[in-house]
């Protein structure tokens, strides 16, 4: 089983259990995945990479729903903030940004659940946590599976493969063979 092949089928060998690339070869267990490889594995995995973050806001922006992503961005950042202070001000800054029937970028969550501004005087890190869980898994649920099958994410993937199957990409990579395995 080669390390796509088990990624592919969501199988993930026990420890100990040696994976194999494509010509049988041990697959290192330091190779990682990177890149679109990466990011097609789980939007959590997607988030976590700026170049994903950028490509996913830019094919947001043509579906018009940017503001998902930087609501949930924001609120990542908010929960990072100290002191009572700077914390009420983001958290105005975000409602006032994100949840406010007035605001510049309103998402779409669940009236209900909407916060009211009473809320803002007493801000603790995980007050938008339920708001930003909901925008999550739309945009997991939704904007996701049509980001993997779009041009921006399949122009992107198909140029880093093309640098992969570079000259220079795979001289270096003979280079690196040749260091390891003296």
């Amino acid at each position: 089983l080669s390390w796509s092949e088990a990624l592919l089928l969501g199988v993930f060998p026990p420890v100990g259990l040696e994976i194999n690339d494509s010509e049988g070869h041990p697959s290192s267990s330091h190779q990682t995945l990177k890149g679109t490889s990466k990011w097609a594995t789980s939007l959590e995995n997607l988030l976590e990479d700026p170049e994903g973050v950028k490509r996913f806001r830019e094919f947001l922006k043509k579906e018009f729903s940017e503001e998902n992503v930087l609501f949930w961005l924001a609120c990542e950042e908010f929960k990072k903030t100290q002191g009572k202070k700077q914390m009420q001000e983001k958290a105005k800054e975000i409602y006032m940004t994100f949840l406010s029937s007035k605001a510049s970028s309103q998402v779409n969550v669940e009236g209900q659940s909407r916060l009211s501004e009473t809320i803002l005087e007493t801000p603790h890190p995980l007050m938008f946590q339920k708001l930003q869980d909901q925008i999550f898994n739309l945009m997991k649920y939704d904007s996701y599976s049509r980001f993997l099958k779009s041009d921006i994410f399949l122009n992107h993937k198909k140029s880093e493969e093309q640098e992969e199957n570079s000259p220079e990409a795979q001289t270096a990579a003979k280079r690196a063979s040749r260091i390891y395995n003296t």
